[in-house]
């Protein structure tokens, strides 16, 4: 029987105060999509609303374009998929074999206050199944909790998009938070390379990775548990 994997995405698309455009970061979406469906991995497509996920306009910038993001812009029935995703509150734990939360600034507004996203992780983590989050998307574990009913994250070897990243994008004051001071607030053992390098932490089976350059990485990581 083949492996699946969930892929849950924002549907949020306002940076803030700002006027800007956000959403889901391209790269991070693509490059583990293609890892996964490359191996034989079904991927089921979730978002917080359903319908069409916004993609983050910066990351559809030539600067940010890599063989993932080129390979998907070609693709009509990946684009086609992306606009017609199932919402999360249709969906549970045991539909899948693992979860996966690629990035953007877009869940930091709608995807960390999400009751359903908590509870959906704090199924796949007592179900022990992989976890895999990125760059801004391990904001969705604010509010989860373990089963002693401390902070899921507390104790944990983790990464994400850094303070510094965060200021060298000119973003710090636009995001409600900064992700690297939420997750050490809660006893994350908050683990970072120099900026946009590659860097993909694994605590049993959470697996994150700290930007962009860190998603196609971690869906490695996360292939080989599956396999």
């Amino acid at each position: 029987m083949s492996k699946s994997i969930l892929f849950v995405m924002t549907s949020h698309d306002t940076l803030g105060d700002t006027g800007e455009k956000t959403g889901m970061w391209l790269e991070e979406f693509a490059a583990p999509f293609y890892v996964f469906t490359d191996a034989g991995i079904e991927v089921e497509l979730a978002s917080a609303k359903g319908g069409e996920v916004p993609i983050d306009p910066k990351s559809l910038g030539e600067d940010f374009q890599t063989e993932s993001t080129r390979r998907y812009l070609a693709d009509e029935d990946g684009q086609a998929r992306m606009k017609s995703t199932v919402p999360i509150r249709t969906l549970n734990a045991s539909d899948c074999d693992a979860v996966y939360y690629p990035g953007g600034h877009g869940p930091l507004w709608d995807l960390v206050e999400c009751e359903v996203s908590r509870d959906l992780i704090e199924a796949f983590a007592s179900a022990d199944k992989p976890l895999g989050i990125v760059c801004h998307a391990p904001a969705v574990l604010k509010n989860v909790r373990g089963t002693e009913g401390q902070p899921y994250v507390e104790g944990k070897s983790i990464t994400g998009f850094t303070n510094s990243e965060e200021r060298a994008m000119g973003l710090e004051d636009a995001v409600p938070f900064l992700l690297e001071d939420m997750l050490k607030e809660r006893g994350a053992h908050f683990e970072k390379a120099p900026d946009f390098e590659a860097n993909v932490v694994v605590d049993g089976k959470l697996v994150t990775g700290q930007n962009p350059a860190s998603s196609k990485g971690a869906a490695k990581v996360m292939l080989a548990m599956l396999e």
